[in-house]
């Protein structure tokens, strides 16, 4: 049994230029456009086709002069797009026509109202969720952000924009090959930031892997490359294995007369990194490289009985881990997701996860969103209808700070889930992490802003208390409770965060707004009010940095207007100018100013000439590969492009990214630190230090080392030239007597 084709190793039909003369390429556009009439043929409504042809007839014709940066017609995109919506995600006619029609308002002459007077208002809802916003905004906030809120949002009336946009990213992500390299890394920065957490999120688990595979390519092309190129030469070897172990399987569900499919296929290659990277171990020693995935054609009713009969089956063969079963049928996770997990000990000595599931649950595991609403009419309202349902319900009052809110909205796409019950016995899904303040606000926001505490098992606990799945919890209130600064730092769920900013934003606006009052009663009784002042000179006086905390701190009482006399008495009555210059101003000159007429800074020469710092968080070397980040007030600071604080920079700030590469820098030495796993011999640190010190000439800033019943563990910060001199000292100390790992450590202790 051949494992099924990777989509995570496909290559980018568009890193060589496309030419082809006008003829074949409108045979091409028309054999493209009649693959998605097939594709979405299941799909389709009466009518469906009809508006298809005209939204790809305006498609081509907005789209006609424009090329792709690989050289391809443009029109290629839109069907490219359309064409996952239909296949890979299953969306019906409305949303391939918005495919089609998803960058003619953001790219050609066509407008909003065109588009609602050619199809109707639901197409043109869907495509203004799909355009970009246009503008400018100041550099407290974020253009990517404020399109991520504006794509979230949508939410709220169609999930449909957020489906499409990840069809989008993932025909952006496949043909990334033919972009410039700074715009690959903002890319696929913004990808593994927020798109392949929502696909997710949204059920799509094979889209996800793609992103997350095309991300990684991008961002660590060497680990990347090393990583497939393994997968590769191991793939024989790994047919014949899973060939063995699942011969006596499949004799005895032949003999249970079971109808069933049985695929055997790697893990990801981001999943194998970040693996490696958690268990510090190499490719080799990651256990579980594939999985066995049994599926099953089993009737609604008996799915359940069928799956665990399945499992009893592949337990009677090989011995199972205990503390490796996953039981996500009686259980779904929140985004929909079924299936029975088991990883079991092979004849050959290997662990292997074997994934038991039925046609539905499979077929809703890889189309996610659209395939949990076909089957929707046979089951009860499930996770994913409450997740969509939360998280509308979180979008109705959003932050007014566009990177707060995504903040917040990433919290719900990442975590893990835990299980709880109300005192009635009712489930209630939440984020690993969750605390007796995140279930009340979870069960209504009044309940939230009124908790005092909660009884956890009938045991009382504070607010902090933190969840365990199986928890049964009655929250306690009071009337007279209201939320509390302190308690943003309780609670982990996006509604939690977000129900209490709000409640303490109006509880400082009420506040304010008497303080305001309070001032001018005092103006008024000390007869100041119509004596011209400076608002500045007035906020240095009583050291607050704006006039909203000033009303503020008034209306808490923390200012006391006594001595508001003496600041009248004490100054003349000033009418200097409030600079004109905005912060915003300064901000883009500096941009200017550090770009010049190019996006590349060159580190080592000019040094004198640029202000920039080498970022503590990932400790840059010459070799390494680096981008520059222009902060406001410490000129540029230079990361590692795989830092771990690097997706968040590109995605929200690339207007602030410059290029960066480095040149001149081998007589400089630069601070590293490595760590090193072994046998504690006699002689291994003499030896370590000697091939350090004696052979490689290097200098040593301070050695840690650690031993355990037999095993030691150092860490070692030294000098380097660059990555070059990096690499030919960690292979000469790997093959020191002794030595089991040698990797290069993040931060600097």
């Amino acid at each position: 049994m051949s494992e099924p084709k990777q989509p995570l190793l496909k290559a980018d039909t568009s890193e060589e230029p496309i030419v082809l003369d006008p003829e074949a390429e409108k045979k091409e556009i028309l054999k493209r456009y009649r693959a998605i009439l097939r594709a979405c043929k299941a799909n389709m409504d009466k009518g469906d086709r009809k508006l298809i042809r005209k939204a790809f007839d305006l498609a081509l014709e907005a789209h006609k002069d424009m090329r792709r940066k690989s050289g391809e017609p443009y029109i290629f995109h839109p069907i490219a797009v359309a064409m996952i919506v239909a296949e890979e995600i299953g969306l019906g006619g409305v949303s391939i026509v918005c495919a089609l029609l998803h960058d003619v308002v953001e790219d050609t002459q066509y407008s909003l109202e065109d588009i609602e007077k050619l199809f109707d208002k639901k197409v043109a809802g869907i495509v203004d969720g799909l355009t970009k916003i246009s503008g400018v905004f100041d550099h407290t906030s974020s253009l990517q952000a404020e399109n991520f809120r504006k794509m979230l949002l949508t939410l709220s009336d169609d999930v449909r924009v957020i489906l499409i946009k990840i069809a989008d990213r993932l025909h952006n992500m496949r043909t990334l090959g033919s972009m410039p390299k700074d715009k690959q890394l903002k890319i696929a920065s913004e990808t593994a930031y927020l798109y392949a957490p929502l696909a997710h999120r949204l059920g799509l688990y094979s889209i996800k892997t793609e992103l997350d595979d095309l991300a990684l390519k991008y961002m660590e092309p060497e680990v990347f490359k090393s990583i497939a190129l393994k997968l590769q030469e191991s793939k024989k070897e790994r047919e014949k294995f899973i060939l063995d172990f699942t011969k006596p399987i499949k004799a005895e569900l032949d003999k249970e007369g079971f109808k069933y499919e049985i695929k055997g296929r790697p893990k990801s290659i981001n999943s194998i990194w970040t693996k490696m990277k958690k268990q510090e171990v190499s490719f080799e020693e990651v256990y579980d490289l594939f999985a066995i995935r049994i599926i099953i054609d089993s009737p609604l009713e008996t799915e359940k009985a069928d799956s665990w009969k399945v499992y009893s089956i592949v337990t009677d063969h090989y011995t199972p881990n205990p503390d490796r079963l996953r039981d996500w049928i009686s259980t779904p996770k929140a985004n929909g997701y079924e299936s029975l997990h088991t990883t079991v000990m092979s004849k050959e000595g290997k662990w292997v996860e074997v994934q038991i599931r039925t046609r539905r649950m499979d077929e809703i595991a890889e189309k996610g969103y659209a395939a949990h609403w076909k089957y929707k009419e046979k089951t009860t309202e499930s996770a994913l209808d409450e997740w969509i349902s939360r998280i509308r319900e979180l979008l109705e009052s959003p932050e007014s700070n566009a990177l707060d809110f995504i903040d917040d909205f990433k919290l719900n796409l990442f975590a893990d889930e835990i299980f709880v019950f109300t005192p009635k016995g009712e489930i209630k899904t939440l984020p690993v992490g969750s605390t007796a303040l995140d279930f009340a606000f979870e069960i209504h926001s009044d309940i939230g802003e009124k908790c005092i505490g909660a009884k956890i098992n009938h045991r009382l606990v504070p607010l902090s208390y933190k969840l365990n799945s199986g928890d049964q919890i009655e929250i306690l209130t009071s009337s007279k409770q209201h939320p509390k600064e302190d308690w943003l730092a309780n609670v982990v769920t996006a509604k939690a965060k977000s129900k209490i900013k709000a409640s303490l934003k109006e509880e400082r606006r009420k506040l304010a707004e008497d303080g305001k009052e309070i001032f001018e009663r005092k103006m008024k009784s000390l007869k100041m009010h119509s004596k011209p002042y400076n608002v500045n000179e007035l906020l240095i006086f009583y050291k607050v940095s704006n006039l909203t905390d000033f009303y503020h701190r008034i209306g808490l009482g923390a200012i006391d207007l006594k001595n508001l006399r003496d600041f009248f008495e004490k100054k003349e009555p000033s009418t200097t100018k409030i600079p004109e210059q905005t912060d915003k101003q300064k901000f883009d000159d500096l941009v200017r100013g550090i770009r010049g007429n190019s996006d590349m800074l060159v580190i080592g020469e000019g040094i004198d000439k640029i202000d920039y710092k080498l970022s503590p968080c990932c400790n840059p070397i010459p070799g390494d590969e680096v981008f520059g980040f222009i902060t406001i007030n410490e000129g540029i600071k230079i990361h590692r492009t795989n830092c771990p604080n690097a997706i968040q920079l590109m995605s929200n700030y690339a207007y602030r990214i410059v290029k960066a590469r480095w040149f001149g820098q081998q007589q400089i030495a630069f601070l590293v630190g490595i760590k090193i796993t072994g046998m504690d011999d006699r002689g291994v640190v003499s030896n370590i230090s000697k091939v350090i010190s004696s052979e490689l000439n290097i200098n040593m800033r301070s050695i840690n080392i650690e031993s355990t019943d037999g095993l030691f563990e150092g860490i070692i910060m030294l000098f380097v030239h660059d990555t070059e001199h990096l690499k030919t000292l960690m292979k000469k100390l790997a093959k020191v007597p002794g030595i089991l790992a040698v990797t290069r450590i993040d931060t600097t202790k």
